[in-house]
């Protein structure tokens, strides 16, 4: 069914020749923006563009400082160096593995201008708390929503809780397109007006350059992807998160690993569902990569997300971090393991994936 909508689609966009922007990737940013409350969405090329496209045009300069979570893609980090800012890395906190505000107070400094939340796996990150912070130290708060499309913070849709919002469709993402494309969100009209022309050589009429800009355009073949798709998002969301509840279910009581923990204050879209070696089992790590050894060699794909914090990438051992700066990110990255999870996986499979961790713990430990 939905081949055939993206196909009739794709049909449209070869007929008019108009694979750059155009009609489908407008209707997806007003739907888009409808769908989380947000009066702008500006489509991109990747999340990556997107990233790079909100702290650019808040002004992030070289000499400026950017706090982001220790405990991301590097994308995050992307966005800041790209305009020639300093990242600044925060622990995660040990439940919702998002950025912990009560750790980022100690590293803010007169160079820090802006403060990135990531929203992981598909978790808001803890917004109240951070929006607090940002008003304190007169800091922009943005979002990272790469991994968290309508994912709720008390009830309020991700993306435009903070000044401005960046998103990807990576294929793999719960929205995906079917190559590289991205968004970025905000309230703010003059902000908006300016992503659109950055994003598009900083033109506002052809060969008429009013700002430094980029190509960031999102090709129309991804918005039409895109917009079919959003039909059936709401659906596919409750899907994985009753995914993540028959996990829950099937998982609980096995004190050998730790469930990832829905905040009270969010609705998790779980994008990615990642499990804990308990930090009590000895050679954690090595006991997490058996398993998913043993879960391969029984038919079942895992993930890891990430298994080296981004303080620790050579392209970073200039910021002067090391090992055991941040015991809460290495933790994760030495024994989490993300499940499989999508819209179309049965029960029986997930009992299946547990039964199978079940009877390597009792074999293991």
């Amino acid at each position: 069914m939905i081949k055939n909508e993206i196909w009739e689609a794709f049909n449209n966009i070869f007929e008019n020749s108009s694979f750059v922007m155009g009609e489908y990737v407008k209707k997806f940013e007003k739907k888009f923006s409808e769908m989380h409350n947000v009066r702008y969405c500006i489509g991109v090329s990747s999340g990556t563009a997107g990233n790079h496209l909100v702290l650019w045009g808040l002004g992030i300069k070289p000499g400026d400082e950017v706090v982001i979570p220790v405990n991301t893609f590097i994308a995050t980090a992307w966005g800041v160096i790209l305009c020639g800012a300093k990242p600044v890395f925060v622990d995660c906190n040990e439940e919702s593995y998002n950025i912990d505000p009560l750790k980022i107070e100690s590293v803010i400094s007169r160079n820090t201008k802006a403060v990135v939340a990531v929203h992981l796996y598909g978790q808001p990150a803890d917004m109240d708390s951070l929006s607090e912070l940002a008003k304190r130290y007169n800091l922009v708060l943005v979002e990272d929503a790469a991994q968290s499309h309508l994912a709720e913070y008390k009830g309020k849709k991700v993306g435009g809780i903070g000044v401005a919002a960046s998103f990807s469709f990576y294929p793999g993402k719960n929205l995906g397109a079917y190559g590289e494309a991205g968004a970025v969100m905000t309230n703010d009209e003059a902000l908006a007006e300016k992503f659109y022309l950055m994003r598009n050589h900083g033109s506002k009429d052809k060969y008429n350059h009013v700002v430094f800009g980029h190509n960031y355009r999102m090709e129309n073949i991804q918005g039409a992807v895109l917009y079919v798709k959003l039909k059936y998002l709401k659906e596919w969301t409750e899907k994985r998160r009753k995914v993540a509840r028959c996990y829950n279910e099937f998982l609980s009581g096995i004190e050998q690993i730790i469930l990832p923990k829905e905040m009270d204050y969010s609705y998790h879209v779980y994008h990615l569902y990642v499990i804990q070696i308990n930090r009590e089992v000895k050679n954690r790590k090595e006991i997490r990569d058996k398993l998913r050894s043993y879960l391969y060699d029984r038919g079942v794909g895992t993930g890891l997300h990430y298994p080296i914090p981004l303080h620790l990438q050579p392209c970073f051992e200039y910021l002067g971090y090391k090992k055991g700066d941040f015991p809460v990110a290495e933790d994760l990255a030495d024994g989490g393991i993300s499940l499989p999870i999508y819209p179309e996986i049965t029960n029986e499979q997930i009992y299946y994936v547990s039964r199978c961790i079940k009877d390597f713990l009792k074999k293991m430990i």
